[in-house]
C-alpha cells in the first residue's frame, strides 16, 4: 500500500470549498504563494455530465471508481447509465453532494484501504485530478493497484506539458458586505491536487 506523499497536509475539504459545493458555484481559486490565484470551475464541477465527460463515460469498463469525485457528476451519470460507480473523496461536502445525486461515494484517500482494490474495471482521474497527492507518478502506482488485470484508467491531462509543484491554498473572496484584503483572511488549507 501506497502511503500518503504529503501526510501533514490538511484536507482541502475546509469551509470555502465546502461552501462552493453547498452553492454550486464560487469563486473559488488556489492562491499560490507568488499570490496569482488559480481559479477552480465549481459551476462546472456542480453541472451535470456534459459533453466531455459523456465521451469519457461511454469508454468505461465494468465496476468504475471516481478518485477525487467532487461534487459526483460523474458517478450520478454512470449510475443512471447503469453503471456500478463509487466516487470516492477527502471532503465530505463533496461526498454528501454525491450521495444527494444519488451516487455512491465515500469519505476517504486514495491512498487509503479501498473497497473492490484489484477488481476495479475502470478508474476515473479528472477535473485536474492526476495531481492528487502532489505526485503524479505515485498516484498512478495506486491506481494500478486499483485496477483489475487489464483495466482501464481514464486520466484527463492538459493539452501542454506541466511540470509544476506548487504550494497553494483555498481563496475564495469575502462576503460583498466584509471587505477584507485577501492576505489578511488567515490561513487557507494547502490542496493536497499541487
Amino acid at each position: 500500500m501506497i502511503s500518503p506523499p504529503h501526510p501533514g497536509v490538511t484536507s482541502w475539504g475546509t469551509d470555502p470549498y465546502a461552501n462552493a459545493l453547498r452553492n454550486g458555484r464560487g469563486p473559488l481559486f488556489l492562491r499560490r504563494t507568488d499570490g496569482r490565484l488559480l481559479p477552480l470551475d465549481v459551476e462546472r464541477w456542480c453541472a451535470g455530465a456534459d459533453a466531455a465527460d459523456l465521451s469519457a463515460l461511454r469508454r468505461c469498463e465494468g465496476p468504475v471508481l471516481d478518485v477525487g469525485c467532487g461534487p459526483g457528476r460523474l458517478v450520478a451519470a454512470l449510475t443512471v447509465r447503469g453503471h456500478r460507480a463509487l466516487g470516492i473523496d477527502i471532503s465530505d461536502a463533496a461526498v454528501d453532494r454525491t450521495r444527494r445525486l444519488g451516487g455512491p461515494a465515500l469519505h476517504r484517500s486514495v491512498f487509503e484501504p479501498l473497497p473492490g482494490e484489484g477488481a476495479w474495471g475502470t478508474v476515473l482521474l479528472v477535473d485536474g485530478n492526476i495531481g492528487i497527492g502532489g505526485d503524479p507518478s505515485q498516484l498512478l502506482r495506486r491506481t494500478g493497484e486499483l485496477l483489475a488485470p487489464g483495466g482501464l484508467l481514464i486520466a484527463e491531462t492538459t493539452p501542454q506539458d506541466i511540470d509544476e509543484r506548487l504550494r497553494v491554498q483555498l481563496d475564495a473572496p469575502p462576503p460583498p458586505d466584509r471587505k477584507v484584503p485577501p492576505r489578511s483572511r488567515g490561513p487557507g488549507s494547502a490542496h493536497p491536487h499541487c
